[in-house]
């Protein structure tokens, strides 16, 4: 099996420009505007993100990373490609996205994620995180999920 790398990456670079892109048309069509929660490149880039690429081989086949708020950290963004699809990679992310949030002292993760995206609500549930009402800036959707997780010290 080829190896698998999850390292930082920069949001405006090209090969993750991409999935980005792919995951803004895969999103955009399944949700109307208000309840679709992408963030630009440009805020993606900003201090209080931390974002990461999983790397297979030499191909950029995933993205994701966490936005790091006063007692928490978001996850966001979390994106693999049709291509890599059961190569455990969205697991991978979410260890290292974790990892990154409880290194930089937050003990809780959230997220919001889409009523239409079973395998990512599977997948969440699966790592531990748990429904819950919404938080920070967000307004109660019927196309919504809010989840967290509190993120345990080894």
């Amino acid at each position: 099996m080829t190896a698998v790398v999850i390292t930082i990456a920069d949001p405006a670079e090209a090969s993750v420009r991409v999935l980005i892109d792919e995951l803004d048309q895969y999103m955009i069509p399944l949700y109307p505007a208000e309840s679709n929660h992408l963030l630009d490149i440009e805020t993606l880039r900003q201090p209080e993100m931390r974002f990461f690429s999983a790397i297979v081989g030499e191909d950029v086949m995933g993205c994701g990373g966490c936005w790091l708020h006063g007692d928490y950290a978001e996850i966001k963004r979390v994106y693999v490609s049709p291509k890599a699809r059961g190569l455990g990679l969205a697991r991978k992310l979410m260890q290292r996205i974790e990892d990154e949030a409880r290194g930089c002292g937050k003990m809780i993760a959230r997220l919001e994620t889409g009523i239409h995206q079973p395998e990512a609500i599977g997948l969440y549930r699966a790592l531990g995180y748990a429904d819950r009402g919404p938080f920070g800036g967000y307004g109660p959707d019927p196309n919504s999920v809010f989840m967290e997780k509190a993120l345990a010290t080894d």
